[in-house]
């Protein structure tokens, strides 16, 4: 049956930068197995099913799937399907460019805020489900340097080492030395299994930046999700409020830090966090940014 579809580049306000989303608007009657064939046919790092909210106050059910497998969280693709479905919204006279859409993940319910800002543009800001916590021990530096084709010397700065949280999916959290090092890091197919094989996707970040008023360089890498690298990770950013928290150290009250990511791919994106602090903990995060509707069309399957 002919299922609408949509495609958006997320966390950037212009076409064919930021990280590409698909989301299947009329998923009602596919199975697991029919929805990750169509995400393995988008080939997207993320494809999004739409399905009928099973709370009444809710604005809809969402399943997120990698071209290898189901997520229970994602931060981009819970952006650009805020906005999308704000689109759907204001098309139909529900609401006008301001609204707060409740999106239930495996995670849970999802609050967001969204703002339409013109035809196919929008802002999506949304409450973190779950709050960062720390995972296992992370790989030593002998290992994570040889699966990301870095040195040890270049992993940590300042007193950042590599930690491993979770905020929904569970990320290694690599500090890197500086843009250089960063910038010629990949993922090594041969070493990747034994360093990370217990750690999740690994989401290397450094302090040095491209443009003023940013606080951190990224890159992730995740294979084993069929990843090579992703332009942008919501969902790791929501995670590295806690390796702010425990090495920065910020203070009671709320703090915000943009996050550059996606800048070797080509892709630019721009992923915004808030921190609420509270006694030395993070009481609250959101995670916000833009996301642009490039394509529409219908997929038969």
């Amino acid at each position: 049956m002919p299922r609408r579809y949509a495609v958006l580049d997320v966390f950037t306000n212009r076409p064919l930068a930021g990280n590409q989303l698909a989301v299947v608007l009329d998923s009602d009657g596919l199975d697991d197995a029919r929805m990750q064939a169509i995400a393995a046919e988008f080939n997207l790092s993320e494809t999004v099913f739409v399905l009928p909210a099973a709370n009444p106050m809710h604005s809809a059910a969402v399943r997120i799937f990698t071209p290898a497998r189901e997520l229970p969280f994602a931060g981009h693709p819970t952006v650009g399907t805020a906005v999308l479905l704000g689109h759907e919204r204001a098309a139909s006279g529900i609401g006008n460019g301001t609204m707060v859409l409740v999106l239930e993940e495996k995670v849970g319910p999802v609050r967001c805020g969204v703002t339409l800002r013109s035809e196919s543009l929008g802002h999506a800001i949304f409450d973190l489900p779950t709050m960062p916590a720390e995972a296992a021990a992370p790989p030593g530096k002998d290992e994570l340097a040889g699966a990301l084709n870095l040195i040890s010397g270049e992993i940590g700065f300042e007193n950042h080492h590599a930690t491993v949280f979770d905020a929904g999916v569970s990320y290694t959290f690599v500090p890197v030395r500086d843009l250089a090092a960063i910038g010629k890091a990949k993922a090594n197919p041969a070493a990747w299994q034994a360093a990370f094989g217990k750690g999740g996707p690994a989401f290397l970040y450094c302090r040095d930046v491209t443009e003023s008023g940013r606080n951190f360089h990224a890159r992730m890498f995740a294979p084993e999700l069929g990843i090579t690298e992703d332009p942008a990770t919501g969902s790791a950013v929501a995670a590295l409020a806690g390796a702010i928290a425990k090495f920065d150290q910020p203070p009671g009250g709320s703090h915000h830090y943009l996050i550059e990511q996606g800048v070797e791919m080509g892709r630019p994106s721009l992923i915004s966090l808030e921190i609420d602090m509270d006694g030395g903990t993070v009481a609250a995060a959101r995670i916000g940014g833009e996301a642009v509707v490039v394509a529409r069309g219908t997929f038969y399957a």
